[in-house]
């Protein structure tokens, strides 16, 4: 009897250590205070985030500190067996409570210490000294942690680079405001050598190769050139923002007054002696992406398309460090404007082929590295400067392969060769990536009287080798779409002016491939849909000051009533619902309503409640998406969603990035401003979905949704609270792209009554793939569609005018690979007119 007890015992003790491994909790270290955490531990990990690697502004137990807004992680290096990374505040160049973290392979996190903060980006390995330089710190083959003092080397330091005339004792670091030092990195006596030599701002990048130190700014504040090493002559003007320059160790010179971030050559981190490699820059304007190569002390320029637009504003603040670094078995992997691109290591001149798009993401990334046998990627993840539905700054790593790449964000993308750019006979423009996207169209106009002549040239191999592929005469004010055959192949295309003129040439790049959602319908099991007539758990979400739980405002609702309220929160370590709400600010997120200030505001301040506004509405065409600027129209998804106004619409998920959430389609909204109106013109659409989401965040490096079935079962994504009263689903925040992809209908008009000559509302078209119009009015009249082809284009472009005839309805289905940004329909006669879109 008693063998047989035992053996029950046993049993059920295996049972219970089984279901704990399958939900593992994580913990911490504390000082002998029991304050400052000095390491935590554990194994949850959930779409590739360990939730215990969260870094926040500070280290101590309760969330209680006097600043920093921000809290990305801004460099990360595997050295000697650990990863070890910095995150950064805002703008502190005098230190700050972030830290220096290390981490060893299974996965348990070290907090130094001694970590001086600020607002650290910067990472190479000094090869003679055999030594980590990670921000402030110095770090030797034995782990031992050297910190040059911040008060003796002040700065938001972005970059450290081999010093050009003694490279064994002593680097370069570059900081944003665009100090340069030197510091010897045996003794780290430190010397300032220029104060702020060069225009531009928000000092980014720094590279020494080729016998030259290459230095990078962002971005644009009226600078003082006081202290300018180069002529203030000819520095102003429209499209002067940031710099790329070089030194010689004595004189500067400018290469270009673009915006730049990272500089780099294939040795990336691991810089050695005697550099003579390529060295890459990567920068933009309105057109595109820029690619700059130096070879032999020679530049030159390659263009590449963008996916996403947060990246844009002069000021650069928004664009963090994007960077070519290496990911393991020989490769290299390039970061810009929302895409990663497949980066041969070979990359030159005369080598310039094997670019290729690899996918489009959500993340906000400061930096990547290749550490045992996975990418991790560093994020900047949710800051508080403007937000007032997050109480502490946080950010975490994602751990994956490149193959989880595939199922994130299709290669869509988007540039310009010419924007409304004066072009002059045979002057050749600079070279654009055509290969690796699956459907190419571009849009040309000419914004001249008199008619224009060009060539598009091909490089075919990527060997610089440019061969005639065809001529295009327009004449003048005239616009023509032209799509690319799928089948034509090539590395980089340019044009060739054979007459004056004033021109625009805009490429869009779409996909075909979009993410099945049916592969992952399994990883969103627990949520409810949105037509359910069963109970769900509804929550409105807000990531704690005070301590590192989410507070939940939960609810239970049954076909859109509450029938139970309660307030819980979701505690980091245990990640299991406790009963109460203890931070006092996190009742702001029981607004739904939106307010945004006319002024930057990095303070977020409640509004007035006269001043919230609904975002959206919706008529009997689409929803209207009300803006500063006019309204907006976007599409339909389940006419479900039309009652929906209480759930959350918009929201920052990561840094300086918002998204939305409307009428059953996820959007990302790039930010001009902290706290102003976001970009609403320049939104892409993400992920199509049918589901009852009723808030969404980022917490602890995870996307966190709301709205679950009341019978959702428990799984590494579903939490359920003990009563069955509460529920969460966790992800990553690249997981949306996996819903579905974009889809819905709606149009401007609907048996709208339409004055003659007056264009309609703008409706979305972006990122939409299968797109079927239909039209129809109650009199014979000339409907005309106008379409947005650029954002950096005033004017809209007349496609098509449609001859209809009275009462019959008119189908037209656009190509495939067809591509703009808006849409807009007006009628040559006073009529009652339809216009409607179906994307599939």
């Amino acid at each position: 009897m008693n063998r047989i007890l035992l053996s029950y015992y046993y049993l059920a003790a295996l049972v219970l250590v089984s279901a704990c491994s399958q939900y593992p909790q994580s913990s911490y270290q504390t000082d002998k205070d029991s304050i400052q955490i000095l390491s935590t531990s554990g194994t949850r990990c959930i779409s590739g985030v360990y939730p215990h690697l969260t870094t926040y502004s500070h280290a101590r137990v309760n969330g209680k500190y006097g600043f920093g807004n921000e809290c990305g992680i801004g460099a990360i290096v595997p050295w000697q067996g650990k990863l070890y990374m910095v995150n950064y505040a805002a703008h502190e160049p005098k230190g700050s409570e972030h830290k220096l973290y290390m981490v060893d392979e299974d996965k348990n996190m070290e907090i130094y210490p001694g970590s001086v903060g600020g607002t650290p980006a910067a990472r190479m390995i000094h090869s003679e000294s055999e030594q980590l330089l990670i921000g402030h710190y110095l770090i030797d083959k034995k782990g031992v942690v050297r910190t040059i003092p911040i008060e003796q080397m002040p700065g938001r330091i972005t970059a450290i680079a081999r010093h050009l005339d003694d490279p064994a004792n002593k680097v370069y670091y570059y900081d944003m405001e665009g100090m340069l030092y030197e510091a010897n990195v045996h003794t780290l006596e430190v010397k300032k050598l220029y104060h702020n030599p060069l225009p531009g701002w928000h000092g980014k990048g720094a590279y020494t190769a080729q016998g030259k130190l290459i230095l990078a700014n962002n971005g644009e504040a009226g600078e003082n050139s006081k202290h300018w090493q180069v002529s203030a002559d000819g520095q102003e003007g429209p499209g002067k923002y940031g710099v790329l320059a070089e030194f010689d160790g004595r004189n500067f010179l400018i290469v270009e007054r673009k915006q730049f971030t990272d500089v780099t050559t294939r040795h990336g981190v691991e810089a050695v002696p005697n550099d003579s490699s390529p060295l890459w820059a990567m920068g933009w304007d309105k057109r595109a992406v820029r690619l700059k190569v130096m070879e032999e002390g020679r530049w030159s320029t390659y263009l590449l398309p963008k996916a996403a637009y947060n990246n844009d504003p002069s000021h650069g603040w928004f664009t963090e460090w994007p960077r070519i670094r290496k990911i393991g078995e020989g490769k290299m992997m390039m970061d810009m404007h929302g895409m990663f691109f497949d980066f041969p290591a070979t990359f030159s001149k005369y080598n310039s082929a094997g670019i290729r798009p690899i996918a489009s993401h959500l993340r906000y990334i400061p930096d990547f590295c290749s550490w045992n046998g996975q990418i991790v990627l560093a994020t900047d993840e949710s800051s508080i400067q403007g937000n007032l539905l997050t109480g502490q700054p946080q950010s975490n790593l994602w751990f994956g392969t490149k193959g989880d790449f595939k199922d994130w964000g299709p290669a869509t993308a988007y540039g310009s060769i010419w924007l409304n750019d004066i072009v002059s006979a045979n002057n050749v423009s600079e070279p654009f990536l055509l290969a690796g996207f699956e459907q190419r169209m571009a849009h040309i106009i000419n914004h001249s009287e008199d008619s224009l002549s060009f060539v598009i040239q091909l490089d075919a191999e990527g060997n610089g080798r440019w061969v005639d592929y065809r001529n295009f005469q327009l004449k003048g004010k005239a616009y023509e779409a032209y799509i690319f055959p799928e089948e034509l192949r090539g590395e980089w295309i340019r044009l060739k002016p054979l007459t004056d003129g004033n021109a625009s040439f805009v490429l869009h790049y779409t996909a075909r491939r979009f993410v099945e959602k049916e592969k992952y319908a399994g990883l969103f099991e627990g949520l409810a849909e949105v037509d359910t007539k069963n109970e769900i758990l509804a929550a409105k979400l807000y990531s704690n000051r005070d301590n590192y739980n989410l507070s939940c405002y939960t609810s239970i609702l049954k076909e859109g009533k509450s029938v139970g309220r309660g307030e819980y929160e979701f505690r980091k370590f245990t990640f299991d619902f406790v009963p109460g709400i203890t931070d006092k600010q996190a009742a702001r997120a029981l607004e739904t309503k939106v307010h945004y200030s006319p002024k930057m505001q990095f303070n977020a301040k409640e509004a007035e409640k006269h001043q919230l506004k609904n975002l959206w509405s919706v008529d009997e065409a689409s929803v209207i998406l009300h803006t500063s600027q006019g309204n907006l129209r976007l599409p339909k998804g389940n006419l479900v969603f039309d009652g929906m106004k209480t759930v959350r619409c918009v929201r920052e998920v990561e840094s300086e990035r918002e998204l939305a959430n409307i009428h059953g389609t996820f959007y990302e909204l790039p930010l001009i401003h902290v706290g102003k109106e976001p970009l609403f013109k320049m939104m892409r659409p993400v992920s199509s979905h049918q589901y009852y989401i009723d808030d969404y965040n980022t917490w602890n490096g995870l996307l966190v949704l709301s709205g679950l079935k009341k019978d959702a079962k428990a799984s590494n994504s579903v939490y359920i609270s003990q009563k069955g009263d509460a529920g969460l689903w966790f992800g990553g925040i690249d997981d949306l792209w996996k819903m579905g992809k974009p889809v819905g209908k709606g149009g401007p008009w609907l048996e709208t009554s339409v004055k003659a000559g007056e264009k309609s509302d703008p409706y979305l078209m972006t990122g939409y793939d299968k797109k079927t119009l239909t039209l129809r009015a109650d009199r014979n009249v000339k409907i005309s569609v106008w379409l947005t082809v650029s954002h950096y284009l005033q004017d809209e472009v007349h496609y098509k005018e449609f001859a209809l005839k009275a009462g019959e309805k008119y189908e037209y289905v656009f190509p495939a690979g067809f591509s703009a940004h808006w849409v807009r329909f007006s009628a040559d006669r006073d009529c009652i007119a339809t216009a409607q879109l179906v994307y599939e």
